[in-house]
């Protein structure tokens, strides 16, 4: 009997790049729907990408990575998530994530009517994602 490959292809593309395009035994990711581990042959799935790590295993090694938003495609042997943008730790800017924070932080505390509180949460979310990951990784 032949063994098939524990791998699978990955494709991470944001609007200004493709941001990663290799094989990998593993990811998780978070989804609305809550957190996801994906390996090869996985059932076909689409899903909506919240902001989180995504995580990439290949090897015994782990890859991390700040992950915003957008779609993801399973199928199979291949794997595409649409982002609206994903960052690698080193490419995070601590400071104007912590300015997206506090922004975001004040806007959900402000009494306005005119705030779209829905699109504040998000914006803490991603900065909290972003700040996690650049603290874990630029001690």
């Amino acid at each position: 009997m032949a063994e098939t490959s524990k791998y699978f292809k990955l494709q991470v593309i944001a609007p200004d790049r493709i941001f990663l395009e290799e094989d990998a035994e593993m990811i998780e990711l978070t989804t609305t729907e809550g957190e996801i581990g994906v390996l090869r042959d996985h059932i076909p799935l689409t899903a909506i990408v919240a902001p989180g790590v995504l995580r990439i295993k290949k090897d015994g090694e782990e890859k991390e990575a700040a992950l915003h938003e957008g779609f993801l495609e399973i199928l199979g042997d291949k794997v595409v998530i649409l982002a609206e943008s994903c960052e690698w730790p080193e490419e995070i800017d601590i400071n104007r994530a912590n300015e997206a924070k506090i922004r975001a932080e004040r806007r959900l505390k402000s009494a306005d009517a005119e705030i779209n509180e829905a699109r504040a949460e998000l914006a803490l979310r991603r900065s909290l994602v972003r700040l996690s990951l650049a603290e874990k990784y630029h001690k």
